[in-house]
């Protein structure tokens, strides 16, 4: 259930969160909360909750009412540059612009050549997910464009449709130094943008490949087979869109290319995945499908 805010804070995180849009910040990240300060923000609230017996005021009642989502006030007000565009193209590009030469978490001094954003279709109806570049695509500044690109683009081929109609991205859009897996931290650094991308883009489908982009879009841990064979409602977090006719798309999961090049007899379980996609897209594969 998520936590209400008393009606005076949450106007001050209001002005002050538009008093940070207006210096140009549009990023906000959450740090912990130590004990003595939610001992601190318990014994606030309890000061401002009537006594047994004490009539409250039409205003506070009417407060009381409704409550609202400590998430809803950064949704609300902390308003994204690329909102106000109405071309995703553009829009991608205000995103990257405002991404830079990242150095917000530790990957961009370990070794990383480049940023790789994302690439394909900015009004792509599916979207693919990975977990981040490897040592081709950091050359390249693309996403998947090593082997297990190709086999992507095999697994898209299948489909009955080609790279350049989907948006493919990933977690991170640093490389990872020796292709390890990313750190959650470096996970929850690099996700607001592909957030972002994900809201301009407007998707009616993402396809999470592989557990680490599973769990960091879901927010959830569990394994890949309870994860597989189901779709999941799915909205970028902390971000809004300004289409009101997009609220969100469908999630599925399947296996990253890379494991399937490891381990390719499940490469017909991946398939089982897309065709799951494709009867929720409308689309039927071609005659010879790719294996």
């Amino acid at each position: 259930m998520p936590r209400t805010l008393d009606p005076e804070l949450r106007r001050a995180l209001a002005a002050r969160i538009r008093y940070y849009n207006e210096m140009g910040i549009y990023d906000f990240y959450r740090q912990p909360v130590s004990d003595r300060a939610r001992q601190e923000q318990e014994v606030l609230l309890s000061t401002n909750q009537p006594e047994s017996g004490e009539e409250m005021s039409p205003r506070k009642a009417a407060a009381g009412t409704v409550p609202v989502a400590e998430e809803d006030i950064f949704e609300a007000i902390a308003l994204k540059p690329e909102q106000s565009v109405s071309d995703p193209a553009k829009a991608l590009k205000i995103i990257r612009e405002d991404l830079g030469d990242c150095t917000r978490c530790v990957l961009h001094k370990q070794g990383r050549k480049q940023i790789v954003f994302g690439v394909g279709n900015p009004k792509a109806e599916l979207m693919f997910v990975g977990e981040g570049p490897g040592a081709d695509e950091d050359a390249q500044g693309e996403p998947f464009v090593g082997r297990a690109g190709q086999l992507l683009n095999n697994m898209i081929k299948a489909m009955g449709i080609v790279r350049e109609q989907v948006y493919i991205a990933n977690i991170v859009k640093c490389r990872p130094p020796g292709n390890r897996t990313p750190e959650r931290d470096e996970c929850a650094t690099c996700s607001p943008f592909l957030m972002r991308q994900i809201a301009v883009i407007k998707p009616k489908v993402i396809v999470a490949l592989g557990a680490v982009a599973a769990k960091t879009l879901l927010a959830m841990s569990a394994s890949m087979m309870q994860l597989r064979g189901r779709f999941y409602d799915f909205r970028p977090a902390g971000m809004g869109s300004n289409d009101p006719n997009w609220d969100g798309c469908k999630l599925a999961v399947t296996y990253h290319p890379a494991f399937l090049l490891r381990d390719p007899r499940q490469k017909g379980e991946a398939w089982k995945d897309l065709q799951m996609v494709m009867k929720e897209l409308g689309m039927k594969a071609p005659a010879k499908a790719a294996e």
